[in-house]
């Protein structure tokens, strides 16, 4: 399971640990992802997504799932999200 968050595209970055005598060693630093079940107003039902804790607060902030899918870029989505994302423009259009 890749550590991706499927709304945004947060991904795992890498860096260094740092010791008081400055010896560099590598390490990484993980999403901090969760699963959810979002609800989906359109569609009527609800959704299991993996996405960060700051996705949850941002899909919160723009008032749902169908919101932030019709504001996010195509780049950041996930091959889910993308087909989520299409189900709703069309239940919107319809």
């Amino acid at each position: 399971m890749a550590r991706r968050c499927e709304l945004t595209g947060k991904g795992v970055l890498t860096g260094n640990n740092v010791s008081h005598a400055l010896n560099r060693t590598r390490r990484r630093f993980l999403p901090n992802l969760c699963d959810v079940t979002l609800i989906s107003e359109s569609l009527e039902r609800s959704v299991k997504l993996r996405i960060s804790a700051s996705a949850l607060r941002t899909v919160e902030h723009r008032g749902g799932l169908d919101a932030f899918l019709m504001k996010a870029k195509d780049e950041d989505l996930s091959v889910r999200a993308l087909g989520i994302k299409k189900e709703v423009r069309a239940a919107i259009a319809s």
